[in-house]
């Protein structure tokens, strides 16, 4: 597929665009548009083999994947690579897996690129919770059992799990837990220590939207278990409440 824009990118630049969950059919136009016309790509392990391949073929490809415990470049370092790049007056396409400004750390990096004077943009993707939610066929709300939602961190800067236990514990509410899979018995364990039921139920989604989806649906005593035993390995999404129980009736994609 090609993408043309009506005015050429600015040189010395930097983009942060959200890929998306996985399915690149889900990326936007604008997204589509950027890295096909970036001079470098600076991307993350979670963004997949197809958007990848929408790239510029003379484009410079640099990985700096973090996953726990292994970052391909700490997060400073490539705050201050990407204002070296924009320096050399490249275009230059930050490519972060679902959206940059929900726990993707694009927060910091547009910080020191404005801090450096550089010329930056931001592309909305598509979160993790919205596209896996819609492709496992889990709604977030709906009005018989959930009024709000909530996204949260399974890990903290610091390693630590430390949330507003209290404030998630309610009932019709959806708890959307990334980065969970590692934290998933201390969560739920919290989860009823504050409130909820044990056999509130919870679903666990790995490598959501893509070809390799796989879902697991419990509560919140089992879920840690039947996790296990189902190998689920990250990339996953957790989702809490009483809408993880319509993925029977819902779910279209498989997995």
């Amino acid at each position: 597929m090609k993408f043309t824009s009506d005015k050429q990118a600015v040189p010395g630049k930097v983009y942060l665009v959200g890929a998306g969950p996985g399915d690149a059919d889900l990326l936007t136009l604008r997204a589509a548009r950027l890295i096909a016309e970036a001079d470098v790509l600076v991307y993350d392990y979670l963004v997949s083999p197809e958007v990848m391949k929408l790239a510029n073929p003379k484009a410079e490809l640099i990985f700096a994947g973090k996953r726990r415990g292994d970052h391909a470049l700490p997060q400073h370092e490539l705050n201050l690579l990407l204002v070296k790049l924009a320096k050399q007056d490249k275009r230059v396409v930050r490519l972060k897996g679902g959206d940059p400004y929900i726990f993707g750390r694009g927060g910091e990096e547009v910080e020191t690129l404005f801090a450096h004077g550089i010329p930056f943009e931001v592309t909305p993707g598509i979160t993790a919770a919205t596209g896996i939610a819609a492709y496992v066929g889990i709604p977030l709300t709906h009005r018989e059992y959930a009024q709000a939602c909530v996204f949260v961190t399974g890990h903290l800067k610091d390693g630590s799990i430390d949330l507003d236990w209290q404030g998630l514990a309610r009932k019709k509410q959806t708890v959307v837990i990334y980065m969970g899979l590692v934290g998933l018995p201390v969560l739920c364990a919290k989860l009823i220590e504050y409130g909820l039921p044990v056999d509130w139920p919870a679903a666990i989604v790995q490598q959501g939207t893509t070809p390799n989806q796989r879902t697991v649906v419990g509560n919140l005593s089992t879920l840690p278990k039947l996790a296990t035993d189902a190998a689920m390995k990250a990339p996953t999404l957790v989702i809490v409440g009483e809408v993880a129980n319509l993925h029977t009736k819902l779910s279209w994609y498989g997995g």
